[in-house]
């Protein structure tokens, strides 16, 4: 008689199992919870225990730890000497193996959760058993994800065969989850004891989706998840309508809300090719909105939105007149998302609420490079009032202070060599990504045309040569913040102090490639 030792925290989906595996003629062994779930069920079925000799002890740590149960699951059934042993120490073989582990994510997720919840939450039995299953796997089917109880189940009912490649698949499977499992494990003893950069580093995602392709055409790929949830994220998102993301749509989505977690203002991010290409602050959404659209009415073609407020239908309709990819949102009234529904394509999503200022990119991130990983803590500083320093003999009015703590949020955001003119919380000209400052001063100070005149501007680095100040002074700026730090920064406050233009140093650099 085949036989299963079935032992799963997870419960989804077991019973059902458990009876089409009983029908079949199938000896059924269990633990714990899942014995009493089992016989509550009217089905059949032995203890553990009641195999080993032993009861289970220790608050359960003890149970399924013993030769009679993984020399069942060890034993090559085409080794005459495996076979002689177990026959010998009366070890019975187990064909079937179904566990899933203690739930330690959803542990450590909660608010009040302490050491000593997440250590008696480190399943110890299960993976020894799934691991022990899947390492013989020509004999032992394993199932870990109760997504396939359904087609083993149905071959097991139809005596059919379950071929060798999918026994392999099925143990591939196990040990992808044990090693997400004690990933998280170590991910978390790690912060407890308060290791930045460990010597090993484990990470553990899961799929959340397949992408049609990946930057282009050419490329596959997918959107991996942590098990941490974030909100508000692109992980948490709820999408209202639209076509599927694409991987470029997330990179867009993620960059739009980067930023937008730096205001508490109603503020709208309008966002292309990751560069934010309008920014605008208002005293409600609909302001916001027009501030960034004409920040910039020509790259905005084809780009991401991204607000801070509930969308109603009034704003909804003006963003219907535009061809977008993403519309975000905290939230959209009903009749928001009747009139957005008539742009069927428009990938709508609804964020959640956000809180007070919180910025996303907090903890590490991560990028790959050949033959490596480059991990570093995210740039997640703040900078207020307080930390400015004045360097120019005009100290900047109440009035343009604001306005360079509102620029130097955008620069953050702003692939280097960045340069960002703002004017009454909006922006007015964007400068990214070029190979030297003064070239993505020009930017911007071409982008921003007549308007120029009388705005502030961001650099996210020092300037090495006065020639930026040179250009910004010709522009008509009126006031300029910037990390300093440079040997020549004097050049640049003699320049700014020619012209009547008031400079802050932040002393902090927001390079980002």
């Amino acid at each position: 008689m085949a036989r299963a030792l079935i032992s799963v925290s997870d419960k989804t989906g077991i019973v059902a199992l458990a009876q089409t595996l009983q029908a079949a003629g199938v000896e059924l062994l269990s633990t714990g919870g899942t014995f009493r779930a089992i016989t509550e069920a009217g089905i059949a079925v032995k203890e553990v225990a009641e195999i080993t000799g032993f009861p289970e002890m220790m608050d359960g740590r003890v149970k399924t730890l013993h030769p009679l149960i993984h020399g069942g699951l060890l034993a090559l059934r085409n080794n005459a000497l495996h076979m002689q042993a177990a026959k010998e120490h009366g070890i019975e073989m187990i064909d079937y193996v179904i566990v899933n582990l203690y739930p330690f994510s959803q542990t450590i997720a909660k608010n009040d959760a302490t050491l000593d919840d997440a250590i008696e939450n480190i399943d110890i039995g299960g993976p020894s058993m799934l691991r022990a299953a899947a390492k013989n796997y020509p004999y032992v089917v394993v199932l870990v994800d109760p997504s396939d109880y359904g087609w083993v189940g149905e071959r097991v009912a139809k005596a059919e065969v379950i071929t060798q490649e999918e026994r392999f698949s099925l143990a591939a499977k196990v040990f992808r989850h044990s090693a997400a499992y004690d990933a998280k494990i170590a991910e978390y003893l790690t912060k407890q004891v308060g290791e930045t950069f460990p010597d090993s580093l484990s990470l553990t995602y899961t799929k959340a989706m397949n992408l049609r392709y990946g930057e282009n055409p050419h490329q596959q790929a997918a959107f991996y998840t942590s098990s941490q949830k974030v909100y508000p994220s692109l992980q948490t998102a709820v999408q209202k309508q639209g076509k599927e993301l694409s991987y470029n749509n997330i990179q867009d989505a993620n960059a739009a809300l980067d930023l937008l977690l730096e205001f508490e203002e109603p503020t709208v991010v309008a966002v292309k090719h990751m560069n934010p290409c309008g920014v605008g602050t208002g005293r409600n959404a609909s302001e916001a909105f027009k501030r960034a659209y004409e920040a910039d009415p020509v790259s905005i073609f084809g780009g991401i939105i991204a607000c801070n407020r509930v969308i109603d239908a009034d704003v909804a309709k003006e963003l219907t007149e535009l061809f977008l990819e993403i519309v975000m949102a905290p939230a959209f009234t009903e009749d928001a998302l009747t009139v957005l529904g008539k742009k069927k394509n428009v990938r709508v999503l609804e964020l959640g609420e956000f809180g007070p200022v919180q910025i996303s990119s907090s903890g590490s991130t991560l990028r790959n490079v050949r033959g490596g990983l480059l991990v570093q803590e995210s740039d997640s500083r703040i900078v207020t009032s307080k930390d400015l320093k004045v360097v120019t003999h005009r100290v900047p009015t109440k009035e343009e202070l604001d306005e360079l703590l509102f620029a130097w949020k955008i620069v953050k955001h702003v692939k280097s060599n960045a340069i960002v003119l703002t004017k009454n919380h909006q922006s007015i000209g964007i400068g990214a990504g070029q190979m030297n400052r003064v070239g993505a001063a020009q930017i911007a100070i071409a982008q921003a045309g007549n308007e120029a005149t009388g705005c502030v501007l961001a650099s996210d680095a020092f300037f090495p040569m006065p020639d930026t100040l040179e250009a910004a002074a010709k522009a008509g700026i009126h006031a300029i913040i910037q990390p300093g730090g440079s040997i020549k920064d004097q050049l640049s406050i003699d320049v700014a102090n020619e012209f009547g233009i008031a400079m802050v140093f932040t002393g902090v650099r927001h390079f980002r490639h």
